[in-house]
C-alpha cells in the first residue's frame, strides 16, 4: 500500500497551473483514495490559488512522462470553479467505481 507521506513528497513537485510555483508538500492535503487513484486538493502559497488533483500513483512499474501544458491549454483550463461545480463532481464521486474506461464506452 501506498504511504500518504509519500504521496504527498511525491506530487510537491508539481507546479501551480496558475503561477508556475511549486506547491510545498504541507500545501498538500491529501482527500481520499482508491487503489492507485489518488484525490488531493492543493494550495499555492505565491498567489493563493486552490486546486483539486486526480492523480494515478503507482507502486511499481514504469511513470508515463507529462509535459507542462501550454498557455493556451492554461487559460482554457483557468475557468473558475463554482459551488455547483463542486456538488456535482462530489455527486459523480459517491456512486463512481473507478473505472474510468467505462465513461467511454457507449451504452
Amino acid at each position: 500500500m501506498m504511504d500518504e507521506k509519500f504521496v504527498r513528497k511525491l506530487l510537491s513537485n508539481m507546479k501551480c497551473g496558475i503561477c508556475g510555483c511549486q506547491y510545498d508538500s504541507g500545501n498538500i492535503k491529501i482527500l481520499g483514495h482508491r487503489e492507485d487513484l489518488w484525490f488531493l486538493s492543493v494550495f499555492c502559497p505565491s498567489c493563493k490559488s486552490q486546486g483539486l488533483v486526480a492523480a494515478v500513483v503507482k507502486a511499481e512499474g514504469r511513470c508515463e512522462i507529462l509535459t507542462e501544458l501550454t498557455e493556451e491549454e492554461r487559460r482554457k483550463l483557468s475557468i473558475p470553479v463554482n459551488s455547483d461545480d463542486v456538488i456535482d463532481v462530489h455527486a459523480f464521486l459517491k456512486d463512481f467505481s473507478g473505472d474510468f474506461s467505462s465513461l467511454f464506452t457507449e451504452k
